[in-house]
């Protein structure tokens, strides 16, 4: 690496701060709203993807999770006679009224599953058992949402639709993107909190057996079954992120957030990188006036850009680890995969090597006579 690129970037200790701030700043904006994103379309569709079920049965017209409509239950039955089901189980997904102690009400998503199957039930559980849903009026709720909920304690009753209901457990984690907290209760408690008949379901949920083609047995219900939609757990969890995040443009604000940060970041470095090759335009004008090749000259102000990448990529994943991590408490995870991490070396590098075309393109024109004017 020629020293000169080194010298010309650290001869002035303001304007590399003032790039290696555009360059963190940059890397900060995108990691946050890319991680926004990840996390919105995990929050999306975590309840399907930790569901454990192969298959999703809901009514007719079905466009993404929430939207389930009761139908009647008596499919079920169908669904268990057909070769290739090993489990299947009515399931409650619907929203409904929580009442705090102080009289104030929140919307909340109650779900109905059964407590002696791993299908549909809650997990990463730091208090209780998912066992112990089965007793009269058991819920569990998310830690995250304790404070949205009024809850203070284990055991304390609340009120659900009217109805009296005892938290017996906790998770850690389970966020919902509507901003209505999952509430987790049986079956037959949920039914009767949502007030639902005793003949009708949300969503039936097939677990196949093992070595069944999944799409063969989706074909094999769809043959027996009438108004009804299925859908694998991976179609369904795909339908339900496409929705919330491009359907209600919540997805593409944050990408835009995210391009956003990418032209800032692109606009400093690139007015820094230009300022500071005109600081040294004569020097440079005096290399090429002693024979260095364009190509010499290129590289020195490539490397000034790729040592400022990678000092302002280390600070701005210092920057991003604190803010993801402070995140975790918050309602709106921030997920940050070692994939973006990986990525987002790369995009700064490109940012910034990129930026310095508008200096190359700027020495291209050197005059070398320049050197000898006064």
């Amino acid at each position: 690496m020629p020293p000169l690129a080194r010298r010309n970037l650290f001869h002035d200790k303001v304007r590399l701060t003032v790039t290696l701030t555009g360059i963190v700043f940059a890397i900060v904006l995108i990691v946050v709203q890319i991680g926004l994103f990840i996390g919105f379309t995990s929050a999306t569709s975590n309840l399907i993807e930790h569901s454990g079920a192969d298959l999703w049965i809901g009514a007719k017209g079905l466009a993404y999770l929430e939207q389930a409509g009761p139908f009647s239950e008596r499919k079920l039955q169908q669904v268990r006679g057909t070769p290739g089901v090993v489990v299947a189980e009515k399931y409650i997904l619907t929203f409904g009224r929580w009442q705090r102690p102080d009289g104030r009400k929140e919307s909340i998503v109650l779900v109905g599953m059964n407590p002696d199957l791993p299908l549909g039930g809650p997990w990463n559980l730091t208090a209780g058992r998912v066992q112990d849903l089965k007793s009269a009026d058991a819920i569990i709720v998310d830690e995250l949402y304790r404070q949205k909920l009024g809850v203070t304690q284990l055991g304390q009753v609340v009120e659900l639709n009217g109805h009296r209901a005892r938290i017996v457990g906790f998770t850690q984690g389970i966020r919902s993107f509507t901003t209505s907290p999952y509430v987790f209760a049986s079956f037959k408690n949920a039914q009767t909190i949502a007030d639902l008949g005793e003949d009708r379901a949300f969503y039936l949920l097939v677990k196949a057996a093992p070595g069944t083609q999944i799409r063969k047995l989706r074909s094999d219900l769809a043959a027996r079954l009438r108004d009804v939609d299925i859908y694998t757990t991976g179609e369904f969890s795909r339908m339900t992120q496409f929705y919330w995040m491009f359907t209600t443009g919540a997805g593409i604000a944050v990408l835009l957030a995210a391009a956003l940060g990418l032209v800032v970041g692109i606009v400093i470095v690139a007015q820094t990188i230009y300022a500071t090759t005109m600081d040294h335009l004569r020097e440079f004008g005096t290399l090429k006036a002693m024979g260095a090749s364009n190509g010499y000259i290129y590289r020195v102000i490539i490397q000034q850009a790729a040592i400022s990448a990678v000092m302002g990529y280390a600070l701005g994943m210092v920057a991003s680890v604190f803010i993801v991590r402070g995140s975790r408490e918050g309602g709106a995870a921030i997920l940050f995969p070692w994939e973006l991490a990986v990525s987002m070396f790369f995009l700064t590098l490109l940012m910034c090597i990129g930026a310095s075309l508008v200096s190359i393109n700027k020495v291209t024109r050197i005059d070398p006579a320049m050197v000898f004017k006064g």
